[in-house]
């Protein structure tokens, strides 16, 4: 076991509890979360804080930081662009401040396979040097991509530290996101004529990733993808709910006038993700990274109602 804690920022997230479950059993975590953690192992130490404040430099100071895992990434569409902009790019990049100064060598960034974006050009597989494009058709991806970016940056500017960005593809499980959302509706609606193949991953997967990428020596961008890509319509019939083909226009102006209303969590420019192809290849990730994942499309599935 390697001396120092992991510090796991926005640790109170589902995916967040399934690393410190997984991490704290190996050594000492640190979590970091404007949410309460009630229900955290006695061992793990946690600051329930915004991580703009200035106390985050205090837990950088204080504690012996081996290893930073940055879940804390803002996803709520109805946040406004400002404070999206504060709570992803201004404190990730004070973050990074914090570890370049007190020469922390391990950082793992949690991004996603939607940078590159649902675009109906792209190949059958995007590898990690694909250009990001996901906010070409949806604004509101910029602040993930300027995360990247940022990390990309810190890769190059700052070699004594082994930083890891790791872009999931849809990831399902008792998450809270956009595509376990969609599935988790009573009837999900599809695009009519537009059945694409889509990649999803369990977020146990996704969190035993994270635990291997924190493994010294590694370092690096890796796409992360689960089982083999299915279409749209059999993942569907796997979570076992019923369907409905909507046209785009109609599915586009209901959804927009729903989103207004606060009538949906949804974004209107969610819907490429059911109508355009955004698959990435992971073979990196197997061969560099030594992941491999564990659970079928039908675990995937399964776990959305998982409490």
């Amino acid at each position: 076991m390697s001396e120092g804690a992991v510090l796991v920022t926005g640790i109170v997230g589902r995916l967040g509890k399934t690393v410190c479950r997984l991490l704290h059993r190996e050594g000492p975590v640190v979590g970091v979360d404007r949410r309460d953690f009630t229900d955290r192992p006695r061992d793990v130490v946690f600051h329930q804080i915004d991580i703009r404040r200035k106390k985050m430099r205090d837990i950088f100071r204080s504690a012996n930081i081996r290893a930073v895992v940055h879940l804390g990434i803002m996803h709520d569409p109805r946040v406004s662009p400002s404070e999206h902009h504060a709570w992803n790019v201004v404190a990730f990049g004070k973050m990074l401040e914090y570890m370049e100064q007190y020469r922390v060598p391990k950082l793992v960034v949690l991004s996603s396979a939607n940078v590159y974006g649902p675009q109906p050009e792209n190949p059958q597989f995007l590898s990690e040097n694909a250009p990001l494009l996901g906010s070409a058709r949806f604004h509101e991806i910029r602040d993930l991509i300027e995360v990247d970016m940022l990390a990309q940056s810190f890769f190059w500017r700052n070699t004594a530290c082994e930083t890891v960005i790791l872009r999931p593809v849809h990831i399902l499980g008792s998450v809270r996101n956009a595509p376990s959302n969609y599935l988790r509706l009573e009837v999900i609606p599809t695009l009519m004529g537009f059945d694409p193949m889509v990649q999803v991953i369990h977020q146990d997967d996704v969190a035993r990733a994270i635990q291997r990428a924190i493994t010294p020596g590694i370092r690096g961008i890796f796409n992360l993808a689960g089982p083999a890509p299915v279409a749209l319509s059999q993942l569907i019939r796997a979570a076992g709910r019923p369907s409905v083909s909507v046209p785009y226009t109609l599915a586009k102006a209901g959804l927009q006038a729903a989103f207004r209303w606060r009538l949906s969590s949804f974004p209107s420019p969610e819907l490429d993700h059911i109508k355009y192809v955004c698959m990435v290849d992971d073979k990196r990730a197997r061969e560099q990274l030594g992941f491999a994942p564990k659970h079928s499309v039908r675990d995937c599935a399964l776990a959305l109602d998982e409490r």
